[in-house]
């Protein structure tokens, strides 16, 4: 039985939300939510003011990623989950090769070799708590892989395939927990793609994207392909991404989307930007893993799940305990104190925390809650 622990009031961190997804929201998001509920909550998208919400967020993203020249934010509904998906059907025009080495880099591989208009993947895998690039392969027009593997708490570079520009193939990246999180040079790549639950705080159900021209040709020049009778592509409207790219440059979406979660994104990029952009950002969260993984490395009973520190999330903190401490109790007894959403992922099944680390989750509160793991380990 879990013994209960009371943590004294002067170690709690001031918020206790360290979720990797969906992660802390802030409180001037909760108010600009409140102001837009008489104005723009429950009005058209269509119209003007929801579309000049969406033109702020376009072009504060532009600028908080120095998007390179002819780079376009484009945004849609459904996730980053239905941009597997829309890659699938519209980016990938026949074979794509995937890094694979944890449950989200998995998926989209899965995704793709489930298509069946497109040739197997080729699966370039690596254990969890490491990564692996693929690499350069014959007849492939298309490599994935995940910037930030929210699963196991391991970080990938971004980066061209050395040959890969001379095959015409696209660099399409998953950053759902990288994006804002992480340092990126966004034209080392052609599709890099979140939601905003993560560094941006808000809600999922939306994705975005940053697309480069050669990824914008490819999305328009498959959907011609398919259009031309006997193709065996069909690209349903609600995944096409010629649709999304036109609709955006409207500064709309084809479906309805939730107006809170623009609401909230927006007010997080404008935050974002006002304090020094991307590279503040990543500094931010570089800190608060760095305090994390240097306690983990002092301490008796915990320590980095990702062995090579130049592959460790500075994101999402990944930390394994020592079997004689039961995570499970930890975590429990973190909850019962206000501290949430420490758990490891489910599917990994290690006695593990794993804690978010984003932008908006505040440097002094991750120094506090390792206090508080302390304190409560102590005790159990």
């Amino acid at each position: 039985m879990a013994t209960t622990v009371t943590i004294p009031q002067s170690l709690l961190p001031a918020d206790g939300r360290f979720g990797s997804g969906p992660s802390k929201i802030r409180p001037e998001q909760s108010a600009a939510l409140e102001a837009a509920g008489s104005t723009l909550l429950g009005t058209s998208h269509r119209q003007a003011p929801v579309r000049q919400l969406v033109a702020s967020i376009r072009e504060g993203l532009a600028g908080f990623f120095s998007l390179p020249e002819g780079y376009e934010i484009v945004l849609g509904d459904g996730g980053a989950s239905a941009f597997w998906d829309l890659a699938c059907a519209n980016l990938i025009r026949r074979k794509a090769a995937c890094g694979s080495y944890g449950s989200f880099s998995a998926k989209f591989a899965q995704s793709v070799a489930s298509a069946p208009f497109l040739d197997n993947p080729v699966i370039f895998e690596s254990k969890p708590g490491s990564y692996r690039l693929p690499e350069l392969t014959e007849g492939t027009d298309a490599y994935c892989w995940a910037h930030n593997e929210t699963s196991t708490g391991v970080a990938a570079p971004v980066q061209r395939i050395a040959g890969s520009r001379e095959q015409d193939a696209l660099i399409i990246i998953d950053a759902t927990s990288g994006a804002g999180s992480l340092p990126v040079d966004i034209s080392q790549c052609d599709a890099y793609y979140f939601s905003p639950q993560k560094a941006f705080g808000s809600d999922g159900g939306l994705w975005l994207a940053a697309l480069s021209p050669a990824a914008i040709r490819r999305a328009y020049s498959v959907t011609d392909d398919a259009r031309r009778d006997g193709s065996p592509r069909w690209i349903p409207p609600f995944l096409s991404l010629r649709s999304a790219i036109e609709n955006s440059r409207k500064d709309q979406t084809l479906n309805t989307p939730a107006i809170a979660t623009l609401v909230m994104l927006a007010e997080q990029v404008s935050w974002l930007n006002s304090n020094g952009g991307l590279a503040w950002s990543s500094a931010r969260c570089a800190h608060s893993a760095n305090t994390l993984y240097t306690w983990a490395q002092n301490s008796d009973y915990a320590e980095p799940f990702v062995a090579e520190a130049a592959a460790r999330s500075n994101a999402v903190v990944t930390i394994d305990l020592d079997e004689a401490v039961d995570a499970s109790q930890v975590i429990a007894a973190l909850r019962s104190n206000g501290i949430v959403d420490t758990a490891g992922y489910r599917k990994l099944g290690r006695n593990q925390l794993r804690i978010g680390v984003f932008p908006s989750v505040e440097p002094d509160d991750v120094e506090a809650l390792t206090h508080c793991i302390d304190y409560v380990v102590e005790r159990l």
